[in-house]
């Protein structure tokens, strides 16, 4: 009876095995996208991937989306080896996964205040060592924690981007910010690179100086 099924066995054994190790994938660095999207030759074909369970800054997050896409370029650069520890393939058709570069990237991430923790995804990953590594970096004001409570989320940031935004950074439903509400020369900052441009009145770049 058992020799009957030691050939089925093998094969199941042999399937489990290479699912198993087409988990782990070794690539070359070809380019960086953005603070969470990089681009790998793996296997003779080049593949793009996202970064799990961070997010970072979107470009337009300026000057923190460009301070995230540094620090990759930095951590890596092209032709370094990586190892992807690969959790799915999203709806994009990207490879999402955890990059390891000696260290894991993604979590050097959020530790260094380049990218959050995207509580959304993070069951792919150890949970808590990048909520963690997120509590850490805002105590110590790294990066996009250098504004009270953190910049915008990039996820927020997207949403909004959906509305229509005028040049004088009103959207649609009219909503406008006073300094005298804000009340915070930081805050007024980020919502200048957000589009907010009536709240610089002399146009020298900055907005509403008066809360210095």
């Amino acid at each position: 009876m058992a020799s009957r099924w030691l050939p089925l066995l093998l094969v199941l054994a042999a399937v489990l095995q290479g699912a198993g190790s087409a988990q782990t994938l070794k690539g070359e660095m070809l380019s960086i996208g953005d603070g969470d999207t990089i681009r790998v030759r793996q296997g003779g074909r080049a593949i793009t991937v996202r970064l799990a369970c961070i997010d970072a800054p979107e470009t337009a997050q300026s000057p923190w989306g460009q301070q995230a896409r540094r620090f990759l370029q930095q951590r890596l650069p092209i032709g370094r080896e990586v190892s992807l520890e690969v959790k799915t393939i999203d709806r994009y058709g990207r490879t999402v996964a955890e990059v390891i570069s000696e260290i894991n990237i993604n979590l050097a991430m959020v530790e260094d205040g380049q990218a959050f923790a995207y509580r959304q995804y993070l069951a792919g990953c150890n949970a808590q060592d990048y909520l963690d590594a997120e509590f850490r970096a805002s105590r110590r004001r790294y990066g996009v924690w250098q504004l009270p409570g953190g910049i915008t989320r990039p996820w927020d940031f997207r949403r909004s981007r959906n509305a229509t935004v005028f040049p004088d950074g009103t959207t649609p439903g009219g909503r406008r910010y006073r300094c005298s509400e804000i009340g915070s020369y930081d805050l007024a900052q980020e919502l200048l690179r957000q589009g907010h441009t009536y709240l610089d009145g002399n146009g020298d770049g900055q907005a509403c100086e008066r809360l210095r």
